[in-house]
Formats: structure tokens, C-alpha cells, sequence
């Protein structure tokens, strides 16, 4: 006979044995997708290879390794302890989190995860600290933006401004909104230790880093080594979702998700093959942004529409960010909640900045740095990474001047 302990139903386990077999059960049906249909599946795994190959990986690769290298250097210590003036009063997250920042904001999806991960594996954050973190510093590459929609498929470098500077600023106002989350943070106080915001405990810090850090061959080694690994891990995920895609369309998925979507978007204006573009861009933003750029719509609506897309990012990104923190115990919910947000707003601000004659689009202050440095991969690799250099040393002297600040109104308040 069963006993009351016996006979209490443990609703956790309820729920993750239906998980479990729900994904079974999509994994089982993939496999026979692939099985009855496959033409489909080579052809979404070539198209997802050759994004991979010719888009992200020689895009992201420069970054992963800089990124690694830095790391191992201290930078990301040295600027925890210089900028955490800066960040926590715009952020609410710690100094370390300029370097995600500037890190995200100058390559692409999804290495702002990746070093927020190991900001968390080396406590250098909390976790709602992280989880804030990297639902604001995640950002399409401006390779992506600038040189594959702008320039590849719009035929409009000049449109580059209005992408771009939509999805910055739109990330830039939820990282300001985000500081309100979860303020209450009870791992902070434990975490954060008074540590002294000076130039010279900043250097100290670095200097020590840099000569506990291992010979320049071994960490040039390990973080090319590191770099690749990672990029081979999402080049599979951007070739998995090109063939679920595949799929997904033969079987009229995707025509499902455009008629629910139709409800909402058609009564604001929106032309059908923006909705369909929009659909597809919902689970992979590569393909996503293609259909919107070729739509039968006025060219407002499908930059619209890329906006919505790259401001989703699509579950492709959202697999590869939550292979990017498995190890660690920040949680998927915010960065979700915020995709839908970044979505709605960088459609506003494309809305907002777009003009139909090019010599009258907003943000003209930007429209010579794009034309300086060209529109090849190439060039736009560099001017990044020189980007990231010019943000690194801005926000160097930014906490430069603060300090001097404090150190002056110390002074005179003794007097």
C-alpha cells in the first residue's frame, strides 16, 4: 500500500520527463524529415555551410582570438578596477563588463555570451550581473550590417547607417533600461569586495596578469586553438537550423507562423512577403534577412523588417549564446525577453532614422566613416577591430578622468 509521501506527485518531474520526451520526439521526427527528404536537407546544409564559411567565420574569428588574448592579459581586470565608476552608475554591472561591451558592440553574435561566461566562471560578475550583461552587449557584426545586408543585399551602402546605428541604439537603451533589474541583488554584497578605484591598483593588477599569463607562442597557440574550436561549434548550429528551416517550410510550418504573425503585422501595413521573410528570420537571420531584402514591399517596410530580425537574431543565435554559458549558472529567460524588445525597437528607430533620399538619412555623422573604410570584409574586419582598439582607449580615459576627479575632490574636501 502506498504511503501519502508515496502518493504526492512531484510535479518537477513531471515536467522534465515531458521535456525529455518532447525532445525525443522532435529529434525522431528530424530524423525522418532528413530520411523522406533528402535533397532538402543537402541543400540547406550547403546554403548554411557557405554562410558559415564565407560570413561568420571570417568575421568572428579575429575577435575570438583578441578577445582570448586580452583576457589572458588582464585587461579585463585592469578595467573592472578603473571603470567600474562608468559601468555601474549607466549599467549596474561591474567594470569588467566595458570590455564585454566593447567586445559585443565591435564584432557580432554570439561572442558578447562567450566572454560574459567567463566573466562568470571567474567571478568576476554575479549572475543577474551577467544575465544583464549579455542581454545588451550581444549585437549583430558590423561585417554583417555594413558589407552582407547593406551593400549585398540592398545594393545601398548608404543604408548601412540606418541598420546599424537602429541595432546599436536600440541595445545601448536596454543595457540604460536593464540597470533596474533585479537590483536587489543579494550575491553582489558578497561578491564585490571593496576594491579601490585607482589608476595604480588598476596597473598593479594588469602587470601582475600579464606576468602570471603563459609565453607568447603557447597563448597565441591556445587562444587561435580556443577560437576555432568555439567557431566550428557554431557553424554547426547555423548548419542544423538551415536544414530544420528547410524542412519546416516543405511541411508548412513557416506558413503557420506568417498566418499568426499576419494577425498582428498586416493591420500595421506590412506587405505578406515581409511577414514570410520575418517567419524565417524567427528561427535563423542570415536566410531571415535575405527573403526581407527581396520582398515584394516599399524599401521602408523591409528594412523594417531586418531590423525586427536582427533585433530577434533568431533561435539560431539563441542555441549558440546557451551553448556558450551550458557551463555556467546564467539563465536564457532575459536574454529572450530582450530579443523581443530589441526587436520592437529597432524596428521604431529604422522607422524613425529612414529617409527615402540618401543624402537625407539621420545619423550624417557616421556616413564618412563608412565611406572611409570601404565595404569589403576585409576592410570592414579592420576598421572594427581598430574600433575596438579607439573604444578600449576612450573608456581607459574616461576612467582616467573620473579618478582624477575623485582624487581632486578628495583633496579639496579636506581643505
Amino acid at each position: 500500500m502506498l504511503t501519502k509521501k508515496q502518493k504526492k506527485i512531484n510535479f518537477p518531474d513531471i515536467q522534465q520527463n515531458l521535456s525529455s520526451l518532447l525532445w525525443i520526439s522532435l529529434a525522431i521526427c528530424f530524423v525522418v524529415g532528413m530520411v523522406i527528404q533528402p535533397k532538402i536537407v543537402y541543400e540547406g546544409s550547403l546554403s548554411g555551410l557557405k554562410a558559415w564559411w564565407n560570413i561568420v567565420f571570417p568575421s568572428l574569428l579575429p575577435f575570438f582570438i583578441a578577445s582570448e588574448i586580452l583576457m589572458k592579459l588582464g585587461l579585463v581586470r585592469f578595467m573592472g578596477v578603473l571603470l567600474e565608476p562608468v559601468m555601474r552608475p549607466l549599467f549596474n554591472v561591474p567594470g569588467t563588463g566595458a570590455f564585454v561591451m566593447v567586445i559585443g558592440f565591435t564584432s557580432g553574435f554570439p561572442i558578447g555570451s562567450m566572454v560574459t561566461a567567463k566573466l562568470r566562471q571567474q567571478k568576476l560578475c554575479t549572475r543577474l550581473e551577467a544575465e544583464r550583461l549579455m542581454s545588451f552587449t550581444n549585437n549583430s557584426s558590423p561585417l554583417f550590417m555594413l558589407t552582407a545586408v547593406a551593400v549585398g543585399m540592398f545594393g545601398r551602402p548608404d543604408l548601412g547607417v540606418v541598420i546599424a546605428g537602429s541595432h546599436y541604439l536600440a541595445n545601448l537603451l536596454l543595457g540604460l533600461v536593464l540597470r533596474f533589474y533585479g537590483r536587489q541583488d543579494s550575491e553582489r554584497t558578497i561578491h564585490n569586495s571593496q576594491v579601490p578605484w585607482s589608476f595604480r591598483q588598476a596597473l598593479r593588477i594588469l602587470l601582475h596578469n600579464a606576468k602570471e599569463s603563459p609565453p607568447l607562442g603557447q597563448l597565441l597557440g591556445e587562444a587561435v586553438a580556443s577560437s576555432v574550436s568555439k567557431l566550428l561549434n557554431i557553424g554547426g548550429f547555423i548548419i542544423l537550423f538551415a536544414v530544420i528551416i528547410r524542412l519546416l517550410k516543405e511541411i508548412g510550418v513557416i506558413h503557420l507562423i506568417s498566418t499568426f504573425l499576419s494577425t498582428i503585422l498586416l493591420p500595421l501595413g506590412f506587405s505578406p512577403d515581409v511577414v514570410t521573410a520575418i517567419s524565417s528570420g524567427f528561427f535563423e537571420m542570415t536566410i531571415g534577412t535575405k527573403l526581407a531584402s527581396e520582398a515584394n514591399a516599399p524599401e521602408l517596410q523591409r528594412l523594417m523588417a531586418v531590423g525586427i530580425i536582427l533585433g530577434w537574431s533568431g533561435l539560431s543565435i539563441h542555441a549558440q549564446v546557451a551553448s556558450m554559458i551550458a557551463q555556467t549558472d546564467i539563465r536564457m529567460r532575459l536574454f529572450m525577453i530582450t530579443r523581443v524588445a530589441h526587436a520592437v525597437l529597432a524596428g521604431f528607430f529604422t522607422w524613425l532614422f529612414y529617409k527615402p533620399i540618401a543624402s537625407s538619412l539621420t545619423l550624417p555623422v557616421m556616413t564618412p566613416v563608412t565611406k572611409m573604410l570601404g565595404y569589403s570584409p576585409l576592410s570592414i574586419i579592420t576598421g572594427s577591430l581598430c574600433l575596438m582598439g579607439a573604444s578600449f582607449l576612450l573608456l581607459i580615459f574616461v576612467g582616467l578622468t573620473i579618478q582624477l576627479c575623485l582624487r581632486i575632490h578628495k583633496i579639496f574636501s579636506h581643505l
